[in-house]
């Protein structure tokens, strides 16, 4: 593919060295960047050598944001070249991971990939068919960007403006696409996450804030479908759980993610409800080590 693209600034917010430093690292022409951020001079990687072609960025403690958004605010005024990447250390980068994404900016503009997230607990799992529609179909069809794995501009969005909010709100990407409009193309990359059942339920806490503070009509949609689809399930069980696994095998298959999980379609329906209003009560959650009170899209409370 050709390469004779813009010189390419890639962020990637990380507290150790990871194979997805390695991996991005081995793709870089002689102009491209990538800046590793860590949060402190305490975390792992800014005590240990790291590749003289990759610079460390050490963004220090947020304030008044999340440790994600401050770290990308940092990236973004370190960063000397004009086409800029985002992505994260939890995902396996191929080969020719970059090129794609300078080929499909070349065509499209902003671009995004789509994330498909797996569990590594008993709640991640069973939530697997929640999340391929809410953080995979709906992102694919609606152009909502994922900061995993996307590409822009300097060009594209008021640099300046766009650092000052990161550094109020919590989520990057879902600032990001109020920003931009991006084109997300049918590349999935699996997401490792969960591990526990209490870390399950902090992401399912962050990911519900997230979408009540950046798109609220999406939102109360999200849970009028939601509570007639649970409604469905108790009134009509099989008919239901036939309906769901067949719609949901359907979804898997689109995005090309090979997984048993659609079977616990059903389960997963009738779990929405509880879970989705145990997002929007709960007032903090955890994400990255550190609680978080989020209590408008620009009012945040980091807690110890």
């Amino acid at each position: 593919m050709d390469r004779t693209n813009s010189p390419v600034s890639v962020i990637m917010p990380t507290i150790e060295w990871q194979s997805a430093c390695t991996e991005v690292l081995d793709q870089l022409s002689k102009m491209d960047e990538l800046l590793i951020v860590c949060d402190t001079t305490d975390d792992p990687i800014a005590n240990r050598e790291i590749p003289s072609s990759a610079d460390l960025i050490v963004a220090g403690a947020p304030v008044g944001c999340s440790g994600k958004a401050n770290a990308i605010a940092a990236g973004m005024e370190a960063a000397s070249n004009d086409r800029i990447v985002w992505t994260d250390d939890d995902f396996v980068h191929p080969p020719r991971w970059l090129d794609e994404l300078h080929a499909d900016y070349n065509t499209h503009g902003p671009v995004s990939e789509v994330a498909f997230f797996v569990g590594q607990d008993a709640l991640s799992i069973l939530l697997e068919p929640v999340y391929a529609a809410g953080g995979s179909l709906i992102p694919l069809l609606e152009g909502q960007s994922w900061a995993g794995a996307l590409m822009f501009n300097r060009s594209d969005v008021d640099i300046e403006h766009f650092i000052e909010e990161l550094r109020q709100t919590v989520s990057d990407d879902g600032l990001l696409s109020e920003h931009l409009d991006f084109t997300v193309v049918r590349r999935v990359r699996q997401v490792e996450i969960g591990g526990t059942i209490r870390a399950s339920l902090e992401r399912h806490t962050r990911f519900t804030q997230l979408v009540w503070h950046h798109d609220r009509r999406n939102m109360l949609s999200l849970l009028v479908v939601s509570t007639l689809v649970a409604v469905f399930c108790v009134a009509s069980p099989l008919l239901a759980a036939v309906c769901l696994t067949g719609i949901y095998a359907g979804i898997y298959a689109y995005l090309g993610v090979r997984r048993w999980t659609f079977l616990l379609a059903y389960p997963a329906a009738l779990l929405q409800v509880p879970l989705f209003a145990y997002g929007l009560w709960r007032d903090t959650f955890v994400w990255g080590g550190r609680r978080y009170r989020w209590r408008g899209k620009f009012k945040v409370e980091v807690e110890d």
